[in-house]
């Protein structure tokens, strides 16, 4: 059992985690993996805002506009490192989960994944992911809603 399904466990959140040998790091790959819209892929993106680490949950399709996350995050804005994203979330890039964080982490998500019924995201390896419903995604990551994308 992994660290994110033990929190899982604990939590009494009843998600299941799924594996898929085949890969789950990049949305499209994680899209494939389960046979859902890349819409339905939640990019879990650690930044650094105004000198503290910070998660970003975004729809698979959309880039971060890092100037809105600094909205309210604080400024400067930048994508962090290897190495700052495992110490605040205990977990590598590719396989960041959107809650169960080593620290406690402020959580800001993508407006645009309200519009599913269910949404994907990485359980803390780059070959798992939980299905849950972006309401109870929020409600678990404590995340601010916020549009994240870049206007296109």
């Amino acid at each position: 059992m992994t660290r994110f399904e033990s929190w899982l466990a604990e939590s009494g959140a009843g998600i299941t985690v799924r594996q898929f040998p085949q890969g789950t790091r990049t949305a499209g790959d994680a899209a494939r993996a389960v046979g859902c819209e890349i819409g339905q892929i939640v990019k879990s993106l650690v930044f650094v805002a105004a000198g503290r680490p910070v998660v970003a949950l975004v729809s698979g399709p959309n880039r971060l506009d890092e100037s809105r996350l600094a909205a309210l995050a604080g400024e400067p804005v930048e994508k962090a490192d290897a190495n700052t994203a495992r110490s605040a979330t205990g977990y590598a890039i590719g396989g960041v989960p959107p809650f169960g964080h080593a620290v406690d982490v402020p959580v800001f998500m993508d407006r645009d994944l309200l519009a599913y019924a269910v949404v994907w995201a990485a359980a803390g390896r780059p070959d798992s992911v939980f299905e849950i419903a972006p309401e109870r995604l929020r409600e678990l990551s404590n995340a601010q809603v916020m549009d994240l994308k870049v206007p296109v």
